[in-house]
């Protein structure tokens, strides 16, 4: 019997130029299949050994790119367990409802393709649209759609705007009708359900042997969630339930995210609810920056508060100490102090300048957390330094991709990108 040899990627559109899939084909059926990753190799973890621990930051959100915060958030929690230190319960629940809008975000983007790759792209639309929204709440609080740095080691960049409020109710509005409408088209579709339904079939036991978690594993009827198996912020102060599969098929990878993304609104709505009200912003008779920077030059002191540029808003100093620990010799100094006194500008340099910066006691510690593909954890090794010994990321895709290739054996061709599409693989994340 003749069998074809066939590359699928890295150029194929599809593996996003970052994965080769060779496949060995009885006609249209995959016999065997290898898996190729490391095209998108970053050298992350090298590179945190060589930058300072806040320099490291900017780094996470390059790793899971459509969930960037929930990076931000483990990072900055395993940094927190070395140095000892605890966050103010208002920047608790402001992470809790970022990473949960991350969380959605990650499952919008991957239902997303799965129907386009089977042709139905109104669902790609009308998830894609869905999630400009929430990519607004994002943009309004911390100044970017995408890589946003805004969880920081001892609390969160910024507090959030006052019409943030409204931002996030019509963004959890338009997420809900999104998954209304989607649910509408596929979850009961014939057409959907074929091509979805006892394809890549992942029994319990292999997910468990290859270290699958997230979705992918409660697709298959396993209940493990780290938010309930190990509560961190306030998870274990809310309600919400965990979603599982019963095949471990497509279909259920499909509709295990279509009803987590309802948990994480749940999640959302409850957090927003106990966040208790920051302190009101002054507008009117603020001294310039720029009028309080000069006058520092000359040895004076403006008395009154600062009016601070766009980029800086939500970090006046009245509200930075319900959204940063109160730890000065970790924690960056409220920009007030640096623009206008030697004290302020000495410790922000001081956290900054190579050579000093954070200095962790010697340990180690691993941190993990719920991400949008599993368990993202951060094992971090300091010696004492500024800059640490190891940082390892537990990368929770890395895992099942490496089951890819039996996933897809004795399936035809065209269930290979679906099935692709369906384990939410992210370059950054995967490879690092």
């Amino acid at each position: 019997m003749e069998r074809m040899l066939l590359n699928i990627g890295p150029s194929h559109p599809a593996m996003h130029g970052t994965i080769q899939i060779k496949v060995e084909l009885d006609g249209e059926r995959v016999i065997k299949a290898d898996v190729e990753i490391g095209y998108l190799h970053r050298g992350f973890e090298k590179t945190a050994e060589n930058r300072t621990y806040i320099q490291i930051v900017p780094y996470t959100d390059r790793l899971n790119y459509v969930s960037p915060l929930l990076n931000n958030l483990a990072y900055a929690m395993a940094i927190e367990k070395l140095l000892g230190i605890d966050v103010p319960p208002r920047a608790k629940w402001l992470r809790m409802i970022f990473a949960e809008i991350s969380r959605i975000t990650d499952h919008l983007t991957c239902i997303a393709p799965i129907g386009m790759e089977l042709g139905a792209f109104t669902v790609f639309l009308y998830m894609i649209k869905a999630r400009e929204f929430l990519w607004d709440v994002l943009d309004a609080t911390t100044g970017a759609r995408l890589t946003t740095s805004y969880i920081r080691i001892g609390g969160v960049k910024a507090d959030v705007p006052e019409n943030f409020g409204e931002l996030l109710k019509k963004a959890i509005e338009e997420v809900k009708k999104a998954v209304k409408d989607v649910g509408g088209l596929l979850s009961k579709n014939p057409i959907f359900l074929k091509r979805t339904r006892d394809i890549a079939i992942v029994s319990q036991s292999d997910a468990l042997n290859y270290g699958f978690t997230g979705p992918v594993l409660r697709s298959t009827g396993y209940y493990y969630d780290v938010r309930k198996a190990f509560p961190y912020l306030y998870y274990d102060d809310v309600d919400f339930d965990v979603p599982l599969g019963e095949n471990g098929d497509n279909y259920d990878r499909y509709m295990v995210r279509m009803r987590e993304i309802e948990q994480s609104i749940r999640i959302i709505e409850q957090a927003f609810k106990k966040i208790e009200k920051g302190p009101v912003r002054e507008k009117e008779g603020l001294i310039e920056a720029y009028e309080a920077i000069k006058a520092s030059q000359r040895g004076e002191y403006l008395e009154g508060k600062l009016k601070l540029g766009p980029n800086l808003e939500g970090m006046e100093k009245e509200t930075y100490e319900s959204i940063m620990a109160n730890v000065p010799e970790y924690v960056p100094p409220p920009k007030e102090d640096l623009y206008r006194t030697i004290e302020g500008m000495i410790r922000h340099f001081k956290l900054i300048m190579s050579g000093h910066g954070i200095r962790p006691p010697k340990g180690e510690v691993y941190i993990p957390i719920e991400g949008g593909n599993g368990e993202l954890g951060f094992y971090i090794v300091s010696d004492g330094t500024d800059k640490p010994y190891r940082v390892h990321l537990r990368a929770p895709v890395f895992s099942i991709m490496s089951a890819l290739g039996k996933m897809i054996e004795g399936y035809y061709v065209a269930d290979v990108i679906p099935t692709f599409a369906s384990i939410n693989m992210i370059g950054g994340e995967l490879d690092r």
